[in-house]
């Protein structure tokens, strides 16, 4: 893929969680929620400020992220879905590389 978004837009790949089951109904695939992790594959140079100056983004390209139920715009690329969002609807970024809590 050779696409890099503009501004202060964003990328993503959306992680699939594993098979949802509901009391050991295993739910179809038209059920199922989308998940709302994704992987920020390409990340645009940023906001450009009243005073002409680019804002960085504070997420890069890698990095795994939380988004909202009904964030971005869906697209395909190469026969691949992707979302593309700006920054500002990502809600978190996840830290670390395992995504289970420890207890």
């Amino acid at each position: 893929m050779n696409t890099r978004p503009l501004h202060d837009r964003l990328i993503v790949s959306r992680i699939e969680e594993g098979e949802q089951n509901v009391g050991g109904i295993i739910i179809p695939d038209s059920a199922k929620e989308k998940p709302q992790q994704g992987k920020v594959i390409a990340a645009g140079k940023g906001k450009a400020n009243d005073d002409g100056k680019r804002v960085p983004l504070d997420v890069k390209a890698g990095d795994r992220i939380l988004f909202g139920k009904y964030s971005g715009q869906e697209i395909k690329l190469d026969g691949e879905e992707f979302l593309i969002m700006r920054e500002d609807d990502v809600l978190a970024v996840i830290e670390g590389g395992d995504s289970k809590t420890k207890k």
